[in-house]
């Protein structure tokens, strides 16, 4: 019984002296990420603002109401170095008399990211002036009721340069930059 007990022994002191060893690998992985810019007003379509001539002599005329239609979207993945990106308006002219003024809201809808930051109700010009600041990499989700609601109003700045004026067609202009 003494060879069979050192037999077991000798048996197991060799199977608890095997190494349970474990062995790992690697590769590498590119990953490109291109930096994206997009910019997109939804849903398409023009926008009509239209003065009602007043039914009483010295009224004004009626302001339009505010117009809430339309949708900010976009896509940014940006280079790294903290950089990030506004949104501007500007449009093609200005009507002597009259103000178009733009305020963007928060973000909403199933975007993510480093969404931007809607700025004050601006008064348009030909120069672009900021509406949205502070855009990291993010996207806003597409279509209507997704990024940032855009309010648009019409308003009378100084009635001895108004004219009577049919379609005149006045284009804002939204663009995305660093």
């Amino acid at each position: 019984m003494k060879v069979n007990t050192y037999i077991l022994l000798i048996i197991f002191c060799l199977i608890s002296s095997i190494d349970f060893a474990q062995t790992t690998g690697n590769r590498t992985v590119a990953i490109t990420l291109p930096v994206v810019t997009l910019l997109d007003i939804e849903p398409a379509g023009t926008i009509t603002l239209n003065f009602s001539a007043p039914t009483e002599a010295g009224q004004p005329v009626t302001v339009p109401a505010s117009n809430n239609t339309k949708w900010i979207n976009y896509t940014s993945a940006i280079a790294s170095g903290g950089l990030t990106r506004r949104i501007t308006a500007s449009v093609n002219q200005v009507i002597p008399g009259l103000n178009i003024t733009v305020q963007a809201a928060a973000a909403s809808g199933s975007g993510g990211g480093t969404l931007g930051t809607a700025g004050a109700q601006v008064t348009l010009t030909t120069t672009a002036i900021n509406i949205i600041t502070g855009i990291g990499g993010a996207f806003t989700g597409n279509g209507a009721n997704n990024g940032h609601r855009l309010t648009i109003n019409l308003a009378v700045s100084n009635y001895a340069n108004l004219n009577s004026r049919t379609n005149t067609p006045v284009i804002i202009t939204y663009t995305i930059t660093e």
